[in-house]
């Protein structure tokens, strides 16, 4: 019964004065409004990168074998003259571990350049466009998909054809509602037959993965992107996740004796999977959680201490009620928790207004910025918790003054 008189009385305070508790919850609603904001978004970035980072750039069960790190953070210049000096990787490197690996896989090239493009038939020339060498299996590596005509095949790859498949966007720019397909574009100066034009990809981080145009790795498109034949990534996908490690132990090995390493030799290459990739970002996202619940306890803390002093306020314009509350026979108690119920009321709203203002936020920022945002209801419910067990605290010394207060010096206060 006290607790609802005490919640009836704290919304009855908010709603006589707005403004005063509106000052006295500020703190609570930007804890709570910049906890909801920044959880959102690091919420919406673990997903983007666990699902799309990962199956777009690693693509699903693969192993990708490259002559440096796809990331590294500060490397130093000794690090990066040893990178420098280790071999290359050829098409003669995805050959031997495709008839040497025993665990079933695709195995394909992948090298890519950043070029210009030009259609024949329209004139039309467009810049910036990623130009991939690649091999036939790397489209089903990719999980890419044609939404008109087809992707180039085996024997064209084996003999270098100069077939292309565009992306989306270039298809667009040169060719607009014409047909693509069986046109020529040229890339390098050299001519090339569209074949295909994927289905479209969307985007990473603002970027297009559309923007592109990819074509055999032994066509007239190595001498762009493949410079003496040599590849920037050999592609390895397992049907299974359990297979990756073995595949993993064996391309390795394989590697190892093409390079003529001894024992004692560290590897001269790196293999990676989605998870060595997304290392980085575990470690930036173990600091950001780290990081921001301090500044979050700050806002909080000087709401706690806003809230206090309006508490105290509260208590002393109101002497002369708790005076004849208490001869009229309220206990200490009784004071105590309507002051608690009061003092929490006002930061739990203060608390429900930064969550919805945090929401709002975050879905701006996904709209606004390449920044993904994803509510998670568990921390709508900490935010909540949070911001009554501010009130609860900071409502601790202004309760305990008044249940301590006597009733005749009380009723004597004007």
């Amino acid at each position: 019964m006290q607790i609802r008189e005490g919640i009836r009385l704290a919304v009855g305070q908010i709603r006589a004065q707005k403004l005063k508790s509106f000052f006295a919850v500020v703190g609570v609603i930007i804890g709570v409004m910049f906890l909801i904001t920044v959880v959102s978004v690091i919420e919406g970035m673990n997903r983007y990168m666990e699902e799309d980072f990962a199956r777009r750039i690693h693509g699903v069960n693969t192993l990708t074998l490259r002559r440096t790190p796809s990331v590294a953070v500060n490397p130093s210049e000794e690090l990066r003259r040893q990178w420098r000096r280790r071999p290359r990787l050829t098409l003669e490197d995805a050959e031997a571990i495709r008839s040497q690996l025993t665990v079933p896989a695709l195995v394909a090239v992948q090298s890519d350049v950043g070029g210009r493009i030009k259609a024949d038939d329209t004139g039309i020339e467009v810049e910036n466009v990623w130009l991939t060498a690649a091999s036939e299996e790397y489209f089903r590596i990719r999980e890419y998909t044609v939404a008109r005509g087809r992707l180039f095949n085996a024997a064209e790859a084996r003999v270098g054809a100069n077939v292309v498949v565009l992306g989306h966007d270039v298809a667009e720019k040169m060719f607009g509602p014409l047909d693509p397909i069986g046109r020529t574009v040229r890339m390098g100066g050299f001519p090339f037959r569209v074949v295909g034009v994927l289905t479209k990809q969307g985007t990473l981080f603002g970027i297009s993965l559309d923007n592109l145009a990819i074509a055999p790795a032994r066509s007239q498109v190595a001498r762009i992107a493949m410079p003496r034949g040599h590849v920037d990534e050999i592609l390895i996908r397992v049907p299974h996740a359990d297979l990756l490690r073995q595949a993993e132990l064996e391309v390795e090995a394989i590697m190892r004796v093409r390079h003529r390493l001894r024992p004692s030799d560290p590897n001269t290459f790196e293999l990676e999977t989605a998870e060595d990739s997304l290392s980085f970002w575990t470690r930036i996202n173990r600091m950001l959680l780290i990081a921001f619940p301090g500044l979050v306890a700050i806002a909080l803390v000087v709401g706690g201490i806003v809230i206090m002093n309006i508490m105290l306020v509260s208590v002393a314009e109101r002497t002369r009620e708790i005076g004849i509350r208490k001869a009229l026979g309220a206990r200490r108690r009784d004071i105590l928790l309507q002051v608690l119920v009061e003092s929490a009321v006002l930061s739990g709203t203060g608390a429900a207004v930064g969550i919805a203002l945090g929401n709002i936020l975050a879905q701006l920022i996904a709209a606004v910025s390449p920044l993904p945002a994803a509510i998670a209801p568990h921390w709508m419910l900490v935010a909540v918790v949070l911001g009554a067990g501010v009130g609860i605290v900071a409502g601790i010394y202004p309760a305990a003054r008044a249940a301590r207060l006597d009733p005749v010096v009380a009723l004597r206060q004007e």
